[in-house]
């Protein structure tokens, strides 16, 4: 079997670019684990939300979902978080499963409070509000919306 120079030569090229896309890839993904302190949160829904995924406050990266379980007692959602250390929450924080955009990921962006006392190590996240997909947020806006044109006799 005779070997053409040209196809070895395209062949080192694509394997060189491959590479150089890896390398550029995961210099680029932020994937490292967040160095922290756990906290826990219990949602009615999470809808869709995964391990690893982020838990922002005003669109800034301050933990990561460590573990999600359901709780065989209350048949709530339990997310473990774990936040990095020099954030300190107040215990009015608010958490919420929120929507990275139309289609994208979902975290959790943590509405900090007023309150001067902080959560503790292992300590639980009192005010949530729970995720509403696409699909109950227009049909709650329909239903709204079309309340007010019932005709009264």
């Amino acid at each position: 079997m005779k070997k053409n120079p040209v196809e070895a030569i395209l062949g080192f090229f694509v394997l060189i670019f491959a590479g150089l896309f890896l390398f550029f890839a995961s210099s680029r993904v932020d994937v490292q684990k967040i160095a922290g302190y756990p906290v826990f949160v219990s949602f009615q829904k999470v809808g869709g939300l995964e391990m690893g995924a982020d838990v922002r406050i005003n669109g800034i990266k301050v933990g990561s979902v460590t573990k999600i379980e359901l709780n065989p007692d209350t048949f709530m959602a339990l997310v473990e978080m774990n936040i990095k250390e020099d954030i300190k929450l107040p215990v009015d924080t608010t958490a919420v499963v929120a929507d990275a955009g139309l289609m994208g990921d979902k975290y959790i962006r943590l509405e900090p409070g007023k309150k001067s006392e902080k959560i503790t190590r292992n300590g639980y996240i009192q005010k949530t509000k729970d995720y509403k997909s696409l699909e109950e947020s227009v049909s709650e806006f329909i239903f709204l919306s079309t309340k007010d044109d019932k005709v009264d006799e």
